[in-house]
């Protein structure tokens, strides 16, 4: 099974009121904005997108606005985070008409950790019961896919087309690379490292960090593509230096906040997560400034 999957895929912020209500109108401006910096694809509902504080009828209609705003110019992956096979496979029949690429998917996150033949099943039910592609989603720490379990999943089910690759290091990493499947994708979530895990050849990056700053992201990835490795350095070393200083602890909001210092509404985290204070700010704009310096929109 192909997938269109590649390039830079930001993990879109969901933006919530006051009252914790989806604000369609900033999200659907948030796509727009995103295809103006030439992202080659969009993620609803992964963890930059508080998915795991969304209802299954409120992923459905960021889903329907992310594919109608994006009118097939790019692929949509709609996440989903969830801790049964009996509730992803909801979420992802809820979508699956939706005209999505894929279905983004976690292994099961509580604090009980799955053995791999049980996961092994969940993926292959997830995929033969929602009959859309499945993008691993290799983040949960407590329940870290091995390189030779994700090997095995990518070879023995079909309608799994690759994996995000979060957890870990770059060298697990690299070395799915060295055996992915053809037709199969790693994309990079290692935000602060992503011009070597694009130069060792990383089918692309779904991330937070091309959600906070998609022009430098999207100039980086072009620049590796091109062997123009001095600019790639030049990116990078802005790039991982806004990222080993942003806040991680909220994570989804402190995205929200560098939209919004790009002119692009975000709204507020869904509560209880805090919107970065002064301080946190205080670190984060001339950072991110710096990093925009490389967006060649501006």
């Amino acid at each position: 099974m192909q997938t269109r999957l590649k390039g830079v895929i930001p993990a879109l912020v969901t933006p919530f009121d006051s009252d914790g209500e989806i604000d369609e109108a900033a999200f659907r401006a948030q796509v727009r904005f995103m295809l103006g910096k030439g992202v080659h694809g969009v993620c609803v509902g992964g963890s930059t997108g508080e998915g795991y504080a969304l209802e299954t009828a409120e992923l459905r209609r960021l889903t329907a606005a992310a594919v109608e705003e994006v009118a097939g110019r790019i692929p949509v992956v709609a996440g989903i985070i969830a801790n049964s096979t009996r509730e992803v496979i909801a979420r992802g029949r809820a979508v699956a008409d939706l005209g999505i690429e894929a279905i983004q998917v976690t292994p099961t996150f509580y604090v009980f950790q799955t053995d791999e033949e049980s996961l092994f099943g969940y993926f292959k039910e997830i995929w033969e019961s929602v009959g859309k592609p499945v993008l691993l989603y290799n983040v949960i720490p407590w329940n870290l896919l091995s390189t030779d379990f994700v090997l095995r999943i990518l070879n023995d089910i079909p309608g799994v087309v690759g994996i995000k690759q979060s957890g870990g290091d770059i060298h697990r990493m690299a070395e799915m690379l060295l055996h992915v499947p053809e037709g199969k994708v790693i994309l990079a979530a290692i935000d602060g490292l992503l011009y070597p895990c694009f130069a060792v050849g990383a089918h692309g990056t779904l991330a937070a960090s091309p959600t906070a700053a998609p022009g430098p992201v999207v100039a980086l990835w072009d620049a590796v593509q091109a062997g123009d490795h001095a600019k790639g350095m030049a990116i990078h070393r802005s790039l991982l230096e806004f990222w080993r200083k942003m806040p991680h602890a909220n994570l989804p909001a402190c995205v929200k906040y560098c939209l919004e210092l790009q002119g692009c509404r975000s709204g507020k985290p869904r509560r209880p997560m805090p919107y970065p204070g002064a301080a946190e700010q205080a670190v984060i704009a001339p950072l991110l400034r710096a990093l925009l310096a490389y967006d060649r929109t501006l």
